[in-house]
């Protein structure tokens, strides 16, 4: 594995998406968003997914110049079309924009349809926490589950579903737990197994199906656009995604830092196992830490591949 210094890989990634003839503003931010999700160490999702979202550019699946449309309002709520614009794009108005709905309401919620892959979800909860403001958000995929007790993919891994087989296969790990199955339908922690097959387990089991079925389902129905069967299951061809940003605006709740800050330091004063006892985001922020001091790592072939672009 190879380390690289952030602004390196930040400036690769913006000559790219220039020369794809990004406007300036708007290859920027996208660059940053690609960068930031490398740097926090969600390398499935940052520099190793960047050459897909390239070639999704050159074949015309990801419009670059569309911007996100107002289609109907109501109050706090609000439907926009993607028109299939950049998702990371996308996704990083539509967070600004229920924000903005919930400085207004005291909550915001902006639902889009016609969007392309977001990237890493996480990057538009920490734009919403960075501001001050609670933040949930989903997105529909292509159908790459399938339901509890089924053996065909009919449902997505949402987000809150974690995909993690691509990132164990590259560096030749297993998972430290059954994933999914194998094209023999037996539980496996062989990741290439898993792709293979195209069965992973969801996070929860019979938990984790029905609640990537409701997100789907919610996410199709408060944007007008396409649920996750309508979607073409080829993730080269992943587009017209329905998405939900919801936005909270904390700023009015009576000591609401005091009171989270009360909830993780019980959580972390757990009786522990041999594990660390982490509150989510934590492992982000020493990753991101020890990756700004030590530089980036980067999987050599991808890094090649981007500057060769």
């Amino acid at each position: 594995m190879l380390r690289i210094p952030y602004q390196e890989l930040f400036d690769n990634l913006l000559r790219v998406l220039l020369k794809l003839g990004f406007e300036p503003e708007r290859a920027r931010r996208c660059a940053q968003l690609f960068a930031e999700t490398t740097r926090d160490g969600v390398y499935s999702h940052g520099l190793n997914r960047f050459p897909r979202f390239v070639s999704q550019v050159q074949s015309g699946i990801i419009n670059i110049d569309a911007q996100p449309e107002l289609v109907a309002a109501s109050g706090a709520l609000e439907r926009w079309d993607g028109r299939l614009g950049p998702g990371p794009l996308n996704a990083y108005q539509s967070m600004e924009r229920a924000m903005g709905l919930s400085r207004e309401h005291g909550m915001g919620c902006v639902a889009l349809a016609n969007t392309t892959h977001w990237m890493r979800g996480g990057s538009y909860g920490w734009q919403a926490a960075e501001a001050g403001f609670i933040a949930i958000c989903w997105t529909d995929t292509m159908p790459n589950l399938p339901p509890w007790g089924a053996s065909d993919s009919r449902i997505g891994n949402n987000p809150l579903v974690i995909a993690v087989p691509r990132s164990y296969r590259m560096r030749g790990e297993p998972l430290p737990v059954d994933g999914g199955f194998n094209r023999e339908g037996l539980l496996t922690r062989d990741p290439a197994a898993i792709e293979a097959s195209n069965r992973p387990l969801p996070i929860g089991y019979w938990k984790g199906s029905g609640l990537a079925l409701m997100l789907d389902m919610i996410a199709t129905l408060l944007s007008g656009g396409r649920a996750t069967y309508q979607i073409p299951p080829d993730p080269e061809r992943e587009s017209h995604l329905s998405q939900v940003f919801i936005a909270l605006d904390s700023s009015s709740l009576a000591s609401a830092d005091q009171v989270a800050e009360q909830i993780i330091t019980h959580f972390q004063t757990s009786q522990r196992s041999p594990e660390q006892v982490r509150y989510p985001g934590q492992q982000v922020l020493r990753i991101r830490s020890e990756n700004l001091a030590k530089g980036i790592p980067v999987e050599p072939s991808i890094w090649n591949k981007v500057k060769a672009i």
